[in-house]
């Protein structure tokens, strides 16, 4: 599933072009996918197809096109401090992105079935937590992940805020996965072909919309145990943060205000930054429309005028293309709460706890 827009060279790219086709429309959104990059979800031999807008699977791992993950991610229409729930959470890629706007207060929990892809998605989480400089730009809702069949979850679990299901819904289990929701709460899932939105208005009343057709596998049966009872799936217990914690979050919080009212004032105003230097993009041909049909995609494209172009002209368009890239390039990011944290007059080891003990 997926193929709706270009590849791009990079993540920074790839969001563009998704931008562009109206699958990214709000900016938490856009900014939660910038700042996860999904080549890291990747195993090491197949990055090169990281940016394409395509599902990937090797083995048990799997994750869905960009522009499912942008659909799904509009349509939860998440919040600071909501509880989030992710059925068959695989990688963690989109609990880790979800976790970005969601904010030390919120609840991050993921249901995968194949205990090989939790370990995989532990691994991921902990790379970007200790590497990446986007931890610090974010005040993040770490995922939890268990390992369980998602349609043997504990009948005496919490209710969720927004959940997702990343695996085909059978009619008969849309009831169960409902009852999953607060009043108020959103459910995003494939149910018979179609990514579906459902609103939970009250009680017993609901909001039912279709989003778009989609292809997903779908979710697999429980098996029970030789008693013949199924395996009940217990969900991480809603932990309480100690003192300690809550004092690091504020003081990460207090400093970021000051950091911004330093770029405020530095910028004059509130003027924007310089925008992000984009790569020279590749001609390519526009894909037009896209209609669904059952499980084929059938595109209608149309050539590029400027194909036609001489090479002469193409030549000279590059040549001042680089020149521009050349003059307008930033310089490499700088991660401003790190140096911050490590000016001021602390003891060390209190430094690395408020950076969460993070590699540079």
């Amino acid at each position: 599933m997926g193929g709706a827009v270009s590849a791009g060279e990079d993540n920074d790219e790839l969001i563009d072009n998704l931008k562009e086709a109206q699958y990214i429309r709000t900016e938490l959104v856009e900014q939660a996918f910038r700042a996860i990059d999904r080549a890291d979800y990747y195993l090491e031999e197949f990055k090169e197809n990281a940016y394409k807008d395509l599902a990937w699977k090797h083995g048990n791992i799997h994750l869905s096109a960009p522009c499912i993950y942008s659909e799904v991610m509009e349509a939860l229409d998440l919040q600071p401090g909501l509880s989030f729930l992710n059925l068959g959470s695989g990688t963690g890629y989109l609990s880790s992105m979800v976790g970005l706007i969601l904010g030390p207060f919120g609840v991050n929990h993921g249901v995968e079935l194949h205990s090989d892809v939790i370990e995989y998605a532990k691994q991921k989480l902990d790379f970007f937590i200790r590497t990446s400089d986007s931890f610090d730009k974010f005040d993040f809702c770490e995922p939890s992940f268990v390992t369980g069949n998602c349609l043997e979850i504990s009948p005496d679990c919490s209710q969720y805020d927004r959940v997702y299901c990343g695996a085909g819904v059978q009619k008969e289990h849309e009831e169960y996965m409902k009852n999953l929701l607060k009043v108020g709460g959103i459910l995003v899932m494939p149910l018979e072909e179609k990514l579906t939105k459902i609103t939970r208005t009250g009680p017993s009343a609901w909001e039912t919309k279709k989003i778009l057709a989609v292809s997903f596998a779908p979710l697999i049966q429980p098996c029970h145990s030789e008693s013949g009872r199924s395996r009940l799936v217990h969900l991480p217990p809603l932990a309480v943060r100690s003192l300690q914690d809550l004092a690091r979050i504020a003081i990460r919080g207090t400093i970021k205000k000051i950091i911004n009212q330093e770029t405020v004032i530095k910028n004059g105003n509130g003027l924007k930054n310089t925008p992000r230097f984009k790569r020279r993009r590749v001609r390519r041909r526009r894909m037009e429309t896209i209609v669904f049909l059952d499980k084929e995609v059938f595109a209608s494209r149309i050539s590029n005028p400027s194909d036609d172009n001489s090479c002469e002209d193409l030549e000279e368009e590059g040549r001042e293309e680089e020149k521009t890239q050349t003059e307008s390039k930033p310089d490499p990011p700088v991660n401003f709460l790190r140096e911050k944290v490590l000016s001021l007059p602390l003891p060390e080891p209190l430094k690395y706890y408020l950076l969460y003990y993070r590699e540079k």
